[in-house]
């Protein structure tokens, strides 16, 4: 009985002119182009993915490569300093000139006065002038604008001033990366093979103190060290 149902069946197909074979190619063509389209979709995905990974590599190289010159670049710094004075003070807190709080890089004791030091880490040329709101960065194709680190080193300055008046207090910016300085050069702005020389040549005007154990405590007195005071520090950067 089946294999006449079946005979009929073909009887039918032949008679409405197609094949019971036509189903089974068209299906095998589906299958083979989806399977084309997938393997093709992973692919795109893999090569996106393997693009992604390294700019993320890359992105991350440069950060680190960073971070770890900037720690030696403030290490190096560190001795020198150390050569010159056993009074240092780093990344402190302290009420600003006009209010609010500031941090300070670096702050030293010399034998007339205190030097308030920040820090630039960077490489390429450093464009800008004294008086620039902004100076320039140029490394290979890359650029930046940032602050000029003289105008905001000096409100650091002040807020010292304000800590011991009758002391002089001077400003310096260390660019401690491999930067090239462009002319004219800004006096109080020099990289950091040029900071031993700097100090030992550095004079300040006259100062009548003659207690400089006492100036030292008192900076260090008024260093706002506790959690609360950084992180009314931070809400303050990230106000502003």
């Amino acid at each position: 009985m089946i294999p006449r149902i079946a005979t009929i069946a073909s009887t039918i197909a032949l008679a409405s002119g197609s094949t019971v074979a036509e189903p089974l190619v068209a299906e095998a063509g589906e299958m083979t182009t989806g399977a084309s389209l997938s393997l093709l979709s992973v692919t795109v995905i893999v090569v996106a993915f393997t693009i992604l990974g390294v700019l993320v590599l890359r992105g991350s190289a440069a950060r680190l490569r960073h971070a770890v010159g900037r720690a030696l670049g403030r290490r190096r710094m560190r001795r020198i300093l150390r050569r010159r004075s056993p009074d240092i003070l780093e990344n402190f807190i302290i009420p600003g000139a006009w209010g609010g709080l500031t941090k300070i890089d670096c702050a030293v004791l010399t034998s007339g006065g205190i030097l308030c030091i920040q820090t630039k880490h960077m490489s390429g040329i450093v464009f800008g002038s004294e008086n620039e709101p902004q100076w320039r960065n140029v490394e290979g194709v890359r650029q930046r604008r940032f602050l000029n680190p003289v105008i905001q080193n000096e409100g650091r300055a002040r807020a010292l001033r304000k800590i011991v008046p009758d002391v002089p207090v001077a400003s310096l910016i260390v660019f401690t990366g491999p930067a090239q300085l462009t002319a004219p050069k800004v006096r109080n702005a020099i990289r950091l093979q040029d900071l031993d020389a700097y100090i030992g040549k550095f004079v300040f005007g006259p100062s009548r103190v003659k207690d400089w154990d006492s100036v030292w405590l008192t900076v260090k007195s008024a260093a706002l060290t506790d959690e609360a005071s950084r992180r009314d520090f931070h809400a303050q950067l990230s106000f502003s």
